[in-house]
């Protein structure tokens, strides 16, 4: 093997290919295909962790993985010197972390290096700003991981013991008790009448808002007709005002809002976006080279480098002149903000959609347009507007009449496709010769007050960030996994809770109020933080979490009732004991109640699926799945004849051995032998 001078590992087998061009010969790039380890499932209540010695951790090569970390110790071995190029973001720096553990890289051998676009320029630029891994923010993250299985483990078993539900989670399970509460608040809402009136006229129509100056409400019919009973057509001019205005541009996209706007405008869910902008930052092969189009996307810093800003600024001027030059946004610093790098934006702004349309999907030209118009949007000159008000009076009922007119277009000269603005004109009123007009026609309306709309995407996540609770980057797999579990549906693009999700809810509100809330969830938030900033002790921040989270766990553990499986009202046929129903992760099953003593399981035969006869019996092959839910073939005259297979038979028999031909990758082989059809 020939002698790599340096090795750079990366994450994601997408990013080798450009990386290894922007770095050149001198360099090898390789992949560890994600995450290489993960917390064991051993130990007491197969957390991983060791409780009682500080939550040490014991980590385990994840499946399938002991191939990669081979064949990256082979590589590490044979180099002269290691950069560990991982997301710049938490995990990411654990990921690395986990490399440098897992195959023993000196710690004079390598280095650290980041950059939040992948670029050429980012690229080789990161070199020269190499560090060491930064383990407080590894700590930040490990301590996230092992919080999330202590209560994910342990809250799920209960749920599973106590209720038709499956699993909870740290953030999972607030986010669930948003969505019921808000369901609560629909329940109660009693809706009530209000009228409106409004006058016609030939070019605008005016409403009702006052009587003699003060706030009106029409609450039913009968208070409607009085006052259309002293009202005529003449309205009298009471007051135009005129007032010139600005609309500014909104700050370049965070991962929450990217989320927010992509489910609105593109009516893209959160964990399509957020691959999608997965691929347009790992790089896209375009005519002459391989690129990222877009910045890192998990980000919650709407921060723009000095880099950006300026060849952002010439474009702008170039293109559009220089009235449209606008001003880089200055936010107020958020709590929990992460401002490591930098917001959502295109990595080139002179790389318009319109220029590599042909090659992206559809999905990827819609996400990377609204990307790069929000960025190039956010540092153009804000939008002029004039606006008009008019006051008529009417018998001392004021009627209110706007309009407004963009007399500057600003960044809606290429946003105004996500921006819907649409001058509503108004006649020149001070040019009336009179100060009285008639309107055609006045009307009365009957409405009804709404209740609070259910959460969709946009809102869920708006709430989630505005409340601080969990982080943006997961907020996609927060979602998928509450529809997963079948605790919510979408109805209408909303969520609406099950049963199921609601009991769920209630259930850990009786026992967990204390823990599974927005402050202490938002508060825990503010402590990774602090640790990640070096300011608290990891595992003094789960050891205090614990003290309080255990005693709880075993109260609820004795004092909510177990809920009792519904019976099928047949008996068993092997025992006598009444057939139940049972839950699995796989689905739902019919057993005995007399479990573990009698195991009996009654065969759904709508379900079974015959595939064709057992050789060793004059019973049937059938499809079948094991415990962890893959699908294999055996008979069903198990556990009397235990043939089974992992690859679909045929029912023919092999030539040369007499076994069993299977279906494996649309060949036809023998299940012994290498006879292929």
């Amino acid at each position: 093997m020939a002698k790599i001078k340096n090795l750079v590992i990366v994450e994601s087998p997408a990013k080798t290919s450009s990386i290894g061009k922007y770095l050149g010969s001198d360099y090898k790039v390789v992949s560890s295909k994600g995450h290489i380890r993960d917390l064991a499932t051993r130990g007491k209540y197969g957390l991983g962790v060791d409780i009682e010695d500080h939550f040490k951790p014991n980590y385990v090569t994840i499946k399938g993985k002991k191939k990669v970390i081979d064949e990256l110790k082979k590589d590490v071995k044979n180099a002269d010197f290691v950069y560990l190029a991982t997301d710049p973001d938490r995990e990411g720096e654990a990921i690395s972390w986990h490399i440098y553990d897992a195959l023993g890289i000196d710690d004079d051998n390598y280095n650290r290096i980041v950059f939040n676009e992948i670029t050429k320029k980012a690229v080789q630029e990161s070199l020269k700003h190499a560090r060491k891994i930064d383990q407080n923010l590894v700590n930040s993250q490990e301590t996230r991981r092992i919080l999330d299985r202590i209560i994910g483990f342990r809250l799920s078993k209960l749920i599973q013991s106590k209720t038709d539900g499956t699993s909870a989670g740290r953030v999972q399970s607030v986010a669930l008790k948003l969505i019921v509460d808000k369901e609560r608040e629909i329940e109660k809402f009693v809706s009530e009448e209000y009228y409106t009136i409004t006058a016609d006229f030939k070019d605008f129509e005016a409403e009702l808002f006052e009587y003699n100056h003060k706030k009106l409400e029409i609450k039913n019919e009968v208070e409607a007709n009085k006052i259309l009973d002293k009202l005529s057509n003449s309205f009298k001019i009471e007051e135009v005002n005129k007032k010139a205005g600005t609309k500014n541009s909104n700050f370049p996209f965070i991962t929450s809002t990217l989320q927010q706007e992509a489910s609105s405008k593109l009516n893209m869910n959160a964990k399509k976006t957020m691959m999608v902008a997965q691929k347009l930052y790992e790089g896209i092969e375009l005519e002459n080279e391989t690129t990222g189009l877009i910045s890192y996307m998990r980000t919650d810093s709407t921060r723009l480098s000095d880099e950006f800003v300026a060849s952002t600024m010439h474009y702008i001027e170039a293109k559009y002149g220089d009235d449209y030059k606008g001003f880089v946004k200055k936010s107020k610093k958020k709590e929990n903000v992460q401002d490591a790098h930098e917001a959502i934006r295109p990595t080139n702004i002179e790389r318009t959609p319109e220029s590599v349309k042909n090659y992206l999907s559809n999905d990827e030209y819609k996400l990377y347009s609204l990307i790069y118009y929000r960025a190039l949007a956010s540092l153009m000159a804000p939008a002029k507007t004039s606006s008009t008000t008019v006051i008529l009076d009417n018998n001392n009922y004021q009627f209110k009449v706007t309009g407004q007119i963009i007399t500057f277009d600003g960044y809606l000269k290429v946003y105004s496709d996500y921006e819907k603005t649409k001058d509503k004109i108004l006649p020149p009123f001070d040019t009336y010769k009179s100060n009285v007009i008639v309107a055609s026609s006045i009307n009365k309306e009957q409405h009804f007050t709404k209740p609070p709309a259910r959460y969709n995407e946009a809102s869920l996540v708006s709430t989630m960030e505005k409340l601080g609770i969990g982080r943006p980057s997961t907020y996609a797999t927060i979602m998928s996994n509450i529809k997963d579990r079948g605790y919510v549906n979408m109805v209408d693009k909303r969520f609406v809770p099950t049963e199921i999700g609601i009991e769920v809810s209630d259930k850990l509100q009786e026992c967990f109020n204390e823990i599974i809330n927005v402050e202490y969830t938002a508060n825990m938030e503010n402590d990774l933080d602090k640790i990640a900033e070096g300011k608290l002790v990891w595992y003094k921040t789960l050891e205090e979490f614990y003290k309080k989270f255990e005693p709880s766990l075993k109260e609820a553990f004795d004092k909510l009732e177990k809920k009792e499986p519904e019976k099928t009202g047949e008996d068993c046929p092997n025992c006598g004991s009444p057939l139940v129903i049972r839950k699995s992760r796989y689905g739902t099953f019919v057993a005995c109640s007399n479990y573990p003593e009698c195991k009996y399981i009654k065969n759904d035969e709508s379900k079974i699926v015959e595939v064709c006869d057992c050789p060793n019996c004059d019973g049937k092959i059938v499809e079948k799945k094991s415990k962890r839910g893959k699908l294999f073939y055996g008979c069903n005259n198990y556990p009397t004849c235990k043939t089974a297979y992992w690859d679909k038979p045929t029912g023919e028999k092999c030539p040369e051995c007499g076994n069993m031909l299977t279906i494996k990758k649309d060949k036809i082989k023998c299940s012994s032998c290498d006879y292929t059809k």
